[in-house]
This record gives structure tokens, sequence and C-alpha cells, in this order.
């Protein structure tokens, strides 16, 4: 898809710099910034809070061995 944007000088002057100090041109910096904020939404948390229980739900099928490893690594003398 084609977007044409009509944006202010300073505006362009400073998504040149960042897209510049981001090592992109222009147009793929700003399709990079668009599709960002596309996606913000889905991402940022909404007003109801989850517990870990909740969070880790979908990964109670997948017999995952999530046991800590006890070895405490190098022995330290003091």
């Amino acid at each position: 898809m084609t977007v044409t944007l009509e944006i202010k000088p300073e505006l362009a002057a400073t998504l040149l710099h960042q897209a510049a100090a981001n090592g992109m041109d222009v147009s793929e910096y700003a399709s990079t910034l668009i599709e960002r904020a596309a996606f913000a939404k889905a991402i940022q948390p909404s007003g109801e809070r989850k517990t870990l229980l909740e969070l880790f739900s979908p990964l109670r099928d997948l017999n995952l061995d999530l046991e800590r490893d006890r070895d405490p690594g190098r022995e330290i003398s003091l």
C-alpha cells in the first residue's frame, strides 16, 4: 500500500535525522514507526491485571521442565 503524507518541515527534518541515526531511509523508518503505532494498542496493558497463573495458563499443556538448576556455579573461598 502506498500512503502519501503532508508533514511539517520540522518533522521532516527530525525524521531524516532519526532515520539516518538508525541506518534507514526515511520511508523505511516511517513505515517502522507506523507499524509500531498500529500494534502498540495490542501490547499496551488494559486496565485489567492478570495473575501469574492466568498469564502462564497457555503453557499448561506443553510439559515444560522448568526446574531451577541447583548448581550454584563455582566454589568461592572466603
